[in-house]
């Protein structure tokens, strides 16, 4: 659904039809997915209790049925650098509602290179919840960068303090995702915990746990070129990331392409041995994937690999859904979820083992009047083509209360207000965005 006037993150729920099964290598490929919108929210919205733009979205499930998002709640500007919260929502009810946020971190009203999300990650063995995010990741009036994560061991409820990651991987610039780290359900090392981002001037890198996240080491990278040196347009410089682990336990890295090296699409590499090395050997550039260096999602469910962008070569505009039957060899299919303004991006679903059904789960930056101004996050979900939604008459009721002529200020303090929201429709809907 879009707003006219109104800024947002937003999340939205998709599930899709599944034709006939395919059998193969031990695991099953479903044929002739049709995704579909059921289900759009806006989460976070510019200026949402008094915070000047939320950015970054990411999002995960947990092992208990819930779903967490979190985003940058950037305080008095919408500078990547600057002061922010750590804005965290949690839906225990598929995304159909939300608490209220909780701001569970915060790095203070003076400091000129605050918090820079960042992954999640949910640890399905031990019922443990990640966020990692990064300080001082531009070197704006600091000198040391560090690493930082926090965890929650009540299904995302509650958060502990910060831990600072640096203390074991080192205090270069390392910025996760932005996206969500994998816990490897498949051989070689079942149970291993795989986080990946950037580094300045040094490309993509992974760190990995064997042991649930109490110690963490550095694994796999693919260096820049130039290496350790300033880039510019044209420069190999692989940057923002998502891992995904393939039907064969390799780990497949979908990376955004800074430098249009090559083409305006994106990067893909794969490791065979858990994420702790990456070869050039098997790096290529998907020109399928055409992308204006942005970061964005990829998600492998039920059989079928899942690929969310801004697709574009050169604008922030095109949300747009991509699905492949064979890992990414080809892609077999597109919905256009949004067509206007629109930039980062994060996806999930839930485990096949909670049976919550094939639905996918998009948290995404919606623009206004600019590709450069996100004015909030929506949450979208699909569901299958021959299912029917009560979320369908909840959109409805969206635009029949625009249509009635409401207000974009009376929409703004509907959407920070639970009650009164529902009373127009039924649903809460909010907002949010990110780099760079």
């Amino acid at each position: 659904m879009y707003v006219k006037g109104a800024p947002c993150v937003v999340f939205v729920v998709l599930t899709f039809w599944c034709g006939f099964p395919v059998f193969s290598a031990g695991f099953t490929t479903f044929r002739n997915v049709t995704p579909k919108v059921v289900q759009e929210k806006l989460i976070w919205i510019k200026g949402q209790e008094e915070v000047s733009l939320y950015r970054i979205p990411i999002i995960s499930y947990t092992s208990q049925g819930s779903l967490i998002a979190a985003s940058e709640a950037r305080k008095y500007s919408g500078s990547d650098h600057g002061p922010k919260f750590l804005a965290v929502k949690r839906s225990t009810d598929k995304g159909y509602t939300w608490e209220p946020q909780q701001f569970v971190s915060d790095d203070g009203s003076i400091v000129k290179d605050g918090l820079n999300l960042g992954a999640i990650l949910s640890d399905d063995e031990k019922g443990i919840m990640f966020i990692f995010y990064t300080m001082c990741a531009h070197y704006d009036h600091c000198d040391t960068s560090t690493t930082h994560v926090i965890r929650s061991y009540d299904d995302g409820v509650t958060w502990t303090n910060s831990f600072n990651v640096s203390e074991q991987i080192g205090t270069r610039m390392f910025a996760p995702g932005p996206g969500y780290g994998i816990q490897k359900k498949l051989p070689p090392h079942v149970g291993r915990l795989v986080v990946c981002g950037h580094t300045s001037k040094r490309g993509m890198v992974c760190v990995i746990s064997d042991d649930h996240g109490e110690t963490w080491k550095n694994g796999g990278y693919i260096k820049s070129i130039p290496f350790k040196q300033p880039t510019k347009a044209g420069d190999f410089n692989p940057n923002e990331c998502q891992p995904v682990e393939l039907p064969d336990g390799s780990i497949m890295i979908n990376m955004r392409n800074q430098g249009h090296y090559h083409c305006s699409c994106r990067i893909i590499t794969r490791s065979f041995d858990g994420a702790e090395t990456f070869s050039f050997d098997n790096l290529y550039f998907d020109e399928a994937l055409i992308d204006p260096a942005c970061a964005a999602s990829t998600l492998y469910h039920n059989g079928v690999l899942f690929f969310v962008n801004a697709m574009s070569t050169n604008k922030r505009e095109n949300l747009t859904l991509q699905w492949s039957y064979n890992n990414g060899t080809t892609w077999s299919g597109k919905l256009n979820i949004f067509p206007g303004y629109s930039a980062y991006s994060a996806m999930t679903a839930f485990s096949n083992s909670l049976k919550y059904g094939d639905e996918l789960y998009i948290l995404y930056e919606k623009g206004q009047n600019s590709a450069n101004s996100m004015d909030s996050l929506s949450f979208m979900c699909t569901t299958r083509k021959d299912e029917k939604s009560q979320t369908i008459g909840h959109l409805a009721k969206d635009m029949e209360m625009l249509e009635m002529g409401i207000t974009w200020n009376e929409f703004h303090w509907l959407a920070q207000d639970r009650e009164g929201w529902r009373s127009y429709t039924g649903a809460l809907c909010s907002s949010g965005s990110e780099e760079d």
